[in-house]
């Protein structure tokens, strides 16, 4: 495979309604779209989903721009490709900078599929014809609010709630939810906003029997996570601390968690996020496929990647009309009674709305090889 030409892309699209965590409040998404060229006119899609501010990780969307631009598509300009599980191998003198290397890494096993004429799904050794998703629900202004996203949900059919929490908006959330919904599968997630200090705060969770809370404390305390881990009953699930294959093998010798949640952008792509599954199999650890707020190209490959044989747990991964009035794909992404059919069609699967790509681009930029 040899690349020919890569065009960059910087959207800008407003969600129906914004969505709050403890790191702060997206409504307005930027976002990175790559499309990456071969030299017979067929191109490949995908999503650079880092955020305008640092508070996930330390990449920004400016960085995943510089970043591609800079480095990582002119190695790939001067590279024959011959299996995208080569990228990896291809970005491994420069550190980190995970989301822009998924940006184009996912467009290079789009367009593998596409010349290959099966579907990613089929390229990635998917298993599923359908998967089983959640929701995942910001802080609500009232509690109130927060019912009526999670009684929609229920009517969508989703197979699993998942609420973010805070200090002062944990306990007595995760009990109102329990005694209105005592049936329904739920989880927490703190993004990183607790710490051992907070034992007896967590281990009062217990008793709420959740399948699992996410992330309690910081991206970088494996070692504390063990710790949590042994002392409460209900499974950790890492997300920012894993990045790379080798931290979910260090998470899984120390004990940290009992469940992964796999970002394909987080990890870098589709080649480390389908290495770090396969290590969770072969260890007994659960993983499911969260989300990063995609638009339908990002979507899409969640969703091929997501039919993998470990992928037992609902993803983060709803349909289009969840998030956007109109997405950059078609047919949208559709949830029918809490599962999406995944598309049969080659790459992706899904169409790219050129009038609605063209509609939110605020920036542009065509690379060439020299």
């Amino acid at each position: 495979m040899k690349i020919e030409h890569v065009t960059i892309r910087q959207l800008k699209m407003r969600m129906k309604s914004p969505f709050v965590t403890s790191f702060g409040t997206v409504q307005t998404k930027q976002f990175l779209i790559v499309e990456v060229f071969d030299e017979e006119g067929l191109v490949g899609f995908g999503e650079g989903v880092a955020f305008e501010a640092p508070w996930y990780t330390e990449e920004t969307l400016q960085t995943s721009w510089h970043m591609l631009e800079d480095f990582l598509v002119p190695i790939i300009l001067k590279s024959e490709i011959g299996h995208p599980s080569e990228v990896s191998q291809l970005f491994s003198s420069i550190r980190r900078n995970n989301m822009a290397k998924a940006a184009i890494e996912t467009a290079i096993w789009d367009l593998y599929a596409k010349q290959n004429h099966i579907s990613l799904a089929k390229a990635l050794g998917g298993k599923r014809d359908s998967i089983e998703v959640g929701v995942s629900i910001g802080i609500q202004p009232t509690t109130e609010q927060l019912y009526e996203k999670i009684d929609h949900a229920i009517r969508e059919g989703c197979k699993r709630i998942k609420v973010k929490i805070k200090p002062g908006f944990d306990l007595d959330l995760i009990s109102s939810i329990r005694k209105r919904y005592p049936d329904i599968p739920l989880m927490a997630d703190a993004n990183s906003c607790y710490t051992l200090n907070d034992i007896p705060l967590l281990k009062s969770l217990d008793k709420y029997n959740l399948l699992m809370i996410e992330q309690p404390l910081a991206a970088d305390d494996l070692l504390q996570h063990a710790k949590l881990q042994k002392q409460i009953q209900t499974p950790i699930c890492l997300d920012e601390s894993i990045c790379s294959y080798d931290d979910a093998k260090t998470a899984i010798e120390l004990g940290s968690c009992r469940v992964i949640n796999i970002k394909y952008a987080r990890v870098g792509g589709l080649t480390e996020a389908k290495k770090i599954q396969n290590l969770c199999e072969d260890n007994n650890i659960k993983v499911w496929c969260g989300g990063m707020l995609e638009a339908g190209v990002g979507r899409a490959h969640a969703i091929a990647l997501a039919t993998l044989s470990n992928f037992t747990l609902p993803g983060d991964t709803l349909g289009s009309s969840h998030y956007w009035e109109e997405d950059i794909i078609y047919p949208e992404v559709v949830v029918k009674n809490g599962l999406i059919e995944v598309p049969e069609g080659v790459g992706i699967g899904y169409s790219i709305n050129q009038k609605v790509l063209e509609k939110y681009t605020v920036k542009q930029k065509i690379i060439m090889q020299d």
